[in-house]
């Protein structure tokens, strides 16, 4: 049975051996993460003991960063989403540190990636409307002298919306 190698960015430099029953348990915990360990053992075809060790293993290394779930943003009342692409006038680590900051700190922006080439930053923005987008704009465009140009996309619809990260092949 091979063993993949998957570096850890969050918690070390060390990699983890991950193997076919490992991605077994990564693949289900990614249909739903709500599995009793009983059952996921069930389902990944191991003991509930192995599978207990394995999942633990995988949470401790960083491989499963948490388990949540996901929420209807329109039945909640948050309906609207938008793509900001954010340049800054000055691109120092300490700028771009501090107005990450404050974009993470803000509820409404779902993913923060810095990027290249073209802007300095894209985030995922999910508010109610259009006021409550005004009201982020002011907040987190508006009122930081740094940021020199946002452009923002708004979605008219959602085609895909998926969180699994895809597994290699168990060899």
């Amino acid at each position: 049975m091979k063993k993949e190698s998957i570096a850890d960015d969050t918690k070390s430099e060390e990699s983890i051996a991950i193997d076919a029953t490992d991605l077994r348990i990564l693949d289900q915990l990614q249909r739903d993460a709500s599995l009793s360990n009983h059952d996921l053992a069930g389902v990944v075809h191991t003991s509930p003991a192995t599978c207990l060790r394995r999942v633990k293993r995988l949470v401790d290394a960083g491989v499963v960063e948490r388990r949540v779930a996901i929420l209807s943003p329109e039945r909640l009342g948050a309906g609207l989403t938008a793509f900001a692409e954010v340049s800054l006038d000055r691109q120092g680590a300490e700028h771009i540190q501090a107005f990450e900051a404050r974009a993470v700190a803000e509820g409404a922006v779902q993913q923060c990636h810095r990027v290249s080439p073209g802007p300095d930053l894209m985030l995922v923005l999910c508010v109610a409307d259009m006021a409550a987008y005004h009201a982020l704009v002011q907040r987190l465009f508006t009122q930081d002298a740094n940021v020199r140009n946002v452009k923002t996309f708004f979605s008219t619809h959602r085609a895909k919306f998926e969180t699994r990260v895809p597994l290699p092949l168990p060899a």
